[in-house]
């Protein structure tokens, strides 16, 4: 690993909301330095969850989350020759992290809606445990079970 560290940065909360999570979630739908048509889509997203819910759109955010954030991943490892997937913990920034990205590739899988129904669709289904986004967290551990005999050479 050559030069420096990057540092890490400290995001600021959002304004509707006073979340940082939620201002996380906002730069990742962020494409091509369109902050405000992202900030857009998060906010729109939180008023139709609770339109629909009829709950705190905040706490079913956070359930959504912390139905969707792995446990185990595998990583790829290089031992005599053959390459092993080994099961590896997460940790809790980067469990935020793969969590955020699931819910945003499974909403832009589904087709014919407009970007805020389809998130918010997407983590009311994940915040009852359901959806496209649960599924990719259940394949993940699936994977890290079956090569939980590797596990001895962990790094």
């Amino acid at each position: 690993m050559r030069g420096k560290k990057a540092p890490r940065r400290v995001i600021a909360p959002d304004q509707k909301f006073n979340s940082v999570s939620i201002a996380k979630l906002i730069n990742y739908v962020m494409r091509r330095g369109k902050k405000s048509t992202a900030t857009g889509i998060v906010y729109r997203m939180m008023d139709q969850i609770s339109e629909k819910s009829k709950q705190d759109p905040l706490a079913v955010y956070d359930q959504a989350i912390k139905n969707i954030s792995p446990q185990l991943e595998v990583r790829s490892r290089r031992v005599g020759g053959s390459n092993y997937q080994i099961p590896i913990e997460v940790r809790g920034e980067r469990k935020y992290t793969l969590a955020c990205r699931w819910i945003l590739a499974a909403a832009k899988s589904r087709k014919g809606k407009p970007m805020h129904i389809k998130l918010a669709d997407e983590i009311l289904a994940a915040s009852k445990g359901e959806g496209t986004a649960i599924k990719k967290k259940e394949d993940t551990l699936r994977m890290a079970e079956s090569n939980r005999a590797f596990s001895h050479f962990g790094g």
